[in-house]
């Protein structure tokens, strides 16, 4: 009877699974609860497919039941056992005579986890197998790692800044945010709101709660619509996928041209070409409301706010998003947070504090010219979004000297402008040249001058993650001297690397383009690899290959110890279609950028550029990876660490 029962299991796995390959039956994911005091529970859940069910935990003779190894890092301990959350459906099996349990749809497994000091991980291997009525998968194994403590809170910030720093996108928003208060169309309002909150509310201690609440719903009316409007696309498709919108409006050329269209446009707008307002009938009925009084009310007054002055904060609102799309999905939430909060704080400082209100400069004529000025910034500013276009498509429209031309002309006319040698439709007559518009004069001409070296190759390094690479440059002075002279890096095959005709590294650096290239190439010259996670749209990866990539230190090392690879996630070139990819849902990626993130994503659990991995023989990561991060200092030892793993 066991042979037979052998036998029958045997087959039952054989059957033939063409089908099965091409099918994910069971997706894994993962999470952490911090119950307090370094005590933590892992939750792992695993979604079945339909028609399809896993084991329970069995434990059984002759059929796989699920199971799990965990491998904690140091002080990181197994608190109890693993148990099972969801109930399984139980029924007894007339062919091997047993009572089987069994999950379908949806299970959930917890395993409690003691943490000594900042933190561990822990790897978990499931091992399972899915079945439906008619087959069987192969028993299967599914590995990942779970970080606890401090580490999985430093690892959540790196990936949240994506593009850069979480902390700079965060102050960048700030200074935004106090931006928009100087508009002719926000200004004004700050007294005059404050004074009506003091006046209409009985007291000086209600009038301060009202405003406070004013403030409160000014940043809601900001940060909820996006922060509901990613956690719908979390809930329904999951991260990959609102990963996806968020790669879509950052790189795609339609979000990009209309981003730069809209921008123009609101730069006529602050010119005085015209007025952009939103519809009298939105904004009446909001006032309307707002009369009411209230929490009611003062809702309405901040609605009011924020539609009133939609044409003064709504490109500056887009360039915050636009730029925090660009990393993990919770930094738009974070930004605009940010952002309204410093818009919003004014009118709660000031109710606390009315004496401060005379303090306050009187309306006039300098509001307009902050306008205008923000109107040359939003051309700037506009300009970069054509440019992401023209790279991820390599139209070659934008190249860094025409870029840095126009760059030139623009703040020029800016510095005429302060100086009072330029005036536009509304702006008051500049009797005299005060002390702060002679400031910013020599500040803005100051600026034009660092630019114009870039015109002949000038690496500009604290503009480097605004303008295109120096590769797309025609003229270099003394282009690419390496501080060495190039190794076996100069090989033929590395010159006719794949997609090198349209891609390139920076500082002359040679390398792959192709993982699987850059892979067989390592093998060859027994060297680690370096992986660089890029794309054209990155702002800090441009930053970091002027700042730290630049340093002759580093350039060396990267030169002789290393086979560098940059695998651009945002790339819009349609590959053949032997090299597309169906992912584990079965969408087929056809871009070279979907096909680098949908790799960085799965085997790394990134989604984030700048990332930088070093890898070994087969496949072995070499050291923790390393994102975003200006030190020369620790990146050359980065670099040089993972050279003594190699050798080890």
């Amino acid at each position: 009877m066991k042979t037979l029962r052998n036998l029958f299991l045997t087959l039952l796995c054989l059957v033939p699974m063409t089908v099965l390959a091409q099918e994910e039956c069971v997706k894994w994911s993962h999470s952490v609860v911090d119950n307090g005091n370094g005590d933590y529970t892992l939750q792992i859940k695993a979604q079945v497919s339909d028609g399809w069910h896993i084991y329970d935990l069995g434990p059984y003779e002759f059929i796989t039941a699920t199971s799990f190894k965990f491998e904690p890092s140091k002080g990181v301990t197994l608190d109890g056992d693993l148990r099972a959350v969801s109930k399984a459906v139980r029924h007894m099996d007339d062919i091997f005579g047993i009572e089987i349990g069994y999950y379908e749809k949806e299970v959930l497994f917890e395993q409690d986890v003691k943490v000594k000091g900042k933190g561990g991980e822990v790897k978990v291997v499931a091992e399972y197998m899915a079945c439906n009525d008619s087959n069987c998968t192969p028993p299967t194994e599914n590995e990942f790692t779970i970080t606890l403590g401090k580490q999985a809170e430093v690892k959540a910030v790196k990936d949240a800044a994506g593009e850069g720093s979480l902390w700079s996108l965060i102050i960048e928003a700030i200074l935004w945010g106090f931006a928009a208060l100087l508009t002719p169309c926000v200004f004004p309002m700050v007294p005059m709101t404050v004074s009506f909150f003091m006046k209409n509310s009985g007291s000086a201690t209600r009038g301060r709660i009202n405003a406070s609440l004013y403030g409160l719903f000014i940043v809601a009316l900001y940060t909820l619509p996006i922060a509901i409007l990613i956690i719908i696309t979390r809930v329904l498709g999951g991260d990959a996928v609102t990963a996806d919108i968020f790669n879509w409006l950052a790189t795609h050329w339609v979000p990009n041209i209309i981003f730069f269209v809209v921008f123009m446009v609101f730069a006529a707008s602050f010119f005085g070409a015209f007025e952009i307002t939103l519809p009298s009938a939105l904004v009446n009925k909001s006032d309307a409301q707002s009369e009411k009084g209230g929490i009611g009310g003062i809702f309405f007054m901040a609605l009011t706010l924020v539609l009133v002055s939609f044409s003064c904060t709504g490109p500056i609102v887009g360039s915050v998003l636009i730029k925090s799309t660009s990393g993990e999905v919770w930094s738009p939430i974070v930004t605009m947070l940010a952002f309204s909060t410093a818009f919003a704080l004014p009118f709660t400082i000031f109710a606390f504090f009315p004496s401060m209100l005379k303090k306050l400069p009187k309306s006039g004529g300098w509001l307009n010219s902050v306008k205008v000025v923000l109107g040359f910034v939003e051309v700037a500013l506009g300009l970069k979004f054509l440019s992401v276009a023209d790279q991820v498509y390599h139209w070659n429209l934008l190249d860094r000297e025409v870029y840095l031309a126009i760059w030139i002309v623009v703040f020029s006319l800016l510095g005429l402008y302060l100086l009072g040698k330029i005036k536009f439709a509304h702006d008051s007559e500049v009797k005299h040249l005060s002390v702060g518009r002679l400031a910013m004069a020599i500040g803005v001409f100051s600026f034009v001058v660092y630019m114009i070296p870039g015109m002949w190759g000038a690496p500009l390094k604290a503009l480097s993650g605004y303008l295109p690479p120096l590769s797309s440059q025609d003229f270099v002075m003394g282009k690419y001297a390496p501080a060495t002279a190039p190794a076996a890096t100069s090989e033929a095959s590395l010159e006719n690397a794949k997609y090198s005709d349209f891609l390139h590294l920076p500082h002359g650096l040679k390398g792959f383009f192709d993982m699987k290239e850059a892979e067989a190439y390592a093998a060859k010259v027994n060297k680690p690899l370096f992986i660089d996670f890029t794309g054209h749209g990155c702002v800090n990866c441009r930053e970091m290959e002027a700042r730290v990539w630049a340093d002759p230190t580093v350039q060396q090392i990267l030169r002789d110890e290393y086979v560098i690879v940059a695998l651009y996630t945002d790339d819009k070139m349609v590959l053949p279609e032997s090299d597309w990819v169906t992912t584990e849902s079965g969408k087929t990626l056809k871009s070279l950028g979907k096909v680098n993130a949908n790799y960085a994503l799965t085997r790394f659990g990134v989604n984030a550029q700048p990332y930088y991995v070093l890898q070994g023989k087969n496949g072995e990561v070499l050291g923790e990876p390393r994102g975003y991060d200006l030190s020369i200092e620790g990146f050359v030892n980065f670099l040089r660490k993972g050279v003594e793993e190699y050798k080890k």
